[in-house]
């Protein structure tokens, strides 16, 4: 049966009918996580730009821009942004470096469709994407991107920032918007005191480096920042324009300790395929969820642990489960999970509504 053919044939039926491992979202905790988030930014200054790399479907990343206080769609690579353009989204920020003649010409040539901002750290950089732009004759807007702790991409803030803005400023071809800050390394730190005073320590530098390249005469249209684990943190502070939430959308386990807000929607259907007194194993492993967080969660059998997670089974104990049950397993790590599919069920109530494609599967480059 084609994969199609089966589509068509799964509408409408309840969901433990499923070939399994599926890869599966309920729709009514789904669209109470999106309207939680944009709620929040009702009234305030800061807006949502939420992460493609969370979830990788144009569908989700269409109805997040579709809900209240978004300005666009953050992605990691420029082969994601096509995805999104191509799906219909005008407004992308490629938070990520892009080097290399291919690259940086994909990403220019975009802008002749929609607006794709590209983030920059180096002056190699600027002057790939520069060339780029001007050999196909478009603008493409650049944030500078801050180190502002993770250790990652990013330059230094105060002087090293402001000079490569500045660079970036007088580059052919291109259009200075801002600086783009991710504390990704504070965002899922467990003690909510604890976050709030390490972000805050963090964007310090951030803000200031924004507040001294305006004083000299260089306007700052955006700063963009933030994750899901710091919304309501990193979202409040006075500077902040964007904030590219992701994991909010769909959750996992190792999320939700940080989040417990916002609903698991996602979830692995997988088949007990072998089962003894206390144990049983199921026909999912690392070939089908990312697990760099820890352990999956059993949805219906929260008591289950996990012995280890091998290429295609995760074996349980300390579970009652007979042969061929069905269990809703939810990832650690959400991300990495979605990559891992090519199609999305979207279910409401225990019956399949829909399917949605997942476009960005595989887009590495």
């Amino acid at each position: 049966m084609s994969e199609r053919t089966l589509e068509k044939k799964m509408i409408g039926r309840p969901v433990e009918e499923l070939p399994t491992p599926a890869l599966v979202a309920d729709l009514e905790a789904l669209e109470a996580n999106l309207t939680l988030l944009s709620g929040y930014f009702s009234g305030k200054a800061c807006k949502l730009r939420p992460h493609f790399k969370s979830h990788k479907c144009v569908t989700l990343a269409r109805r997040q821009l579709a809900c209240a206080n978004t300005v666009g769609i953050t992605c990691a690579k420029v082969s994601e942004a096509e995805k999104l353009v191509e799906g219909g989204v005008k407004d992308v920020l490629v938070a990520n470096q892009l080097i290399g003649r291919d690259k940086v010409r994909r990403a220019a040539a975009l802008n002749r469709r929609a607006t794709v901002r590209v983030a920059v750290d180096s002056a190699e950089g600027v002057r790939q994407l520069g060339k780029a732009a001007s050999e196909l004759e478009v603008t493409v807007g650049v944030l500078v991107e801050v180190d502002v702790g993770m250790n990652r991409c990013g330059v230094k803030p105060g002087a090293p920032s402001m000079e490569l803005a500045r660079l970036a400023a007088r580059t052919r071809g291109l259009r200075f918007d801002g600086f783009q800050g991710y504390e990704g390394h504070l965002v899922t730190i467990v003690d909510a005191q604890e976050r709030r005073e390490k972000v805050s320590a963090a964007l310090g530098p951030l803000l200031e480096t924004r507040a001294e390249l305006e004083k000299s005469g260089l306007p700052v249209a955006i700063v963009s920042s933030g994750g899901s684990g710091t919304y309501d943190i990193t979202g409040n502070f006075a500077g902040v324009d964007e904030l590219q939430a992701g994991s909010y959308a769909l959750m996992d386990s190792h999320y939700k300790k940080v989040r417990a807000e916002f609903a698991n929607a996602r979830y692995i259907l997988a088949t007990v395929i072998s089962a003894s007194a206390g144990r049983a194993v199921c026909d999912v492993g690392l070939k089908g969820m990312g697990c760099e967080y820890g352990d999956p969660l059993v949805l219906d059998h929260p008591e289950a642990k996990t012995l280890y997670v091998a290429e295609e089974h995760l074996p349980l104990e300390g579970i009652s489960a007979a042969v061929g049950e069905r269990l809703r397993i939810v990832p650690p790590h959400g991300c990495t999970t979605n990559n891992l599919y090519s199609r999305m069920w979207m279910v409401r109530n225990g019956i399949i509504e829909d399917v949605w494609p997942i476009e960005g599967r595989g887009c590495l480059e």
